[in-house]
């Protein structure tokens, strides 16, 4: 066990130190994928606000959820972050099997190179959110700075997440299949546009739905002006135990990641 991880802990301080070169990857990257537009990377925010534009019109104002459009712009931030962390993470291993098998890099310099990549993405979504909750008139009160240390709890638990997925897609390929089809699923089942708690079913898929956590340290500050103590208890153990499960498994797989590809 303390082989396990001292191996995991030397790999994520190799990749700490050479953080300049995840950066720049993650940079060229974000580059890269807008290369040829004329509006580059502020796609990526019109791709957010055209989407929760669409919920917010579509929907109308859904009187059994008031600020309906506040609701489902933070709703959508957090969850579309998520959606493209665990779809992505999934198949890093694979997208990266040339340079894995071409040089020495420490496994978690791929990790954290999609940590910033969707940092970066999340930015410009973040950007339409703050517009659309000042378009809409949302009381601006100190409470947000609850969700602005929510942001931050889930940027830390994100490498852990995309090494959890990563290291499970490069044994299991078919899983890539699999969460696809539980990201689709997990729109619905997760309240992103519909509150909660409810009873029956929905209720149930409201209470042990981990995202629905997540989704409430973001959006409770913002919307209700209050600190939501259970929701930030409960992520406080889920991001512990996703790190602790990070480690390990980091320890016991990374020299063989290589042998699976």
């Amino acid at each position: 066990m303390i082989a396990v991880l001292t191996g995991a802990l030397d790999d994520i301080s190799k990749a700490m130190r050479l953080h300049r070169v995840w950066v720049a990857l993650a940079h060229e990257d974000i580059g890269d994928q807008h290369r040829r537009t004329t509006l580059g990377p502020i796609w990526l925010l019109i791709n957010y606000l055209a989407f929760a534009g669409t919920f917010v019109v579509i929907f109308g104002e859904n009187r059994s959820v008031p600020h309906f459009a506040a609701y489902v712009a933070t709703g959508l931030l957090v969850w579309l972050y998520f959606m493209e962390v665990i779809t992505l993470s999934v198949t890093l291993f694979a997208r990266e099997e040339s340079f894995i098998k071409g040089t020495t890099l420490p496994l978690t310099i791929y990790v954290m190179r999609l940590t910033m990549q969707s940092v970066i993405r999340a930015g410009y979504a973040l950007v339409g959110c703050l517009a659309i909750l000042l378009l809409v008139r949302t009381p601006l009160t100190v409470d947000w700075l609850w969700s602005g240390l929510a942001l931050i709890m889930i940027m830390i638990v994100t490498p852990a997440v995309i090494l959890v997925f990563a290291v499970a897609g490069a044994f299991f390929p078919d899983l890539s299949f699999i969460v696809q089809n539980l990201m689709r699923i997990g729109t619905f089942i997760t309240p992103v546009f519909w509150i909660g708690p409810g009873q029956g079913i929905r209720g149930e898929f409201y209470r042990w739905n981990p995202f629905t956590y997540f989704l409430e340290i973001v959006r409770l500050p913002v919307i209700d002006a209050e600190f939501p103590a259970t929701a930030f208890g409960i992520c406080t153990i889920m991001i512990v135990l996703l790190w602790v499960l990070a480690v390990l498994l980091l320890g016991r797989c990374r020299k063989k990641i290589v042998f699976v590809l």
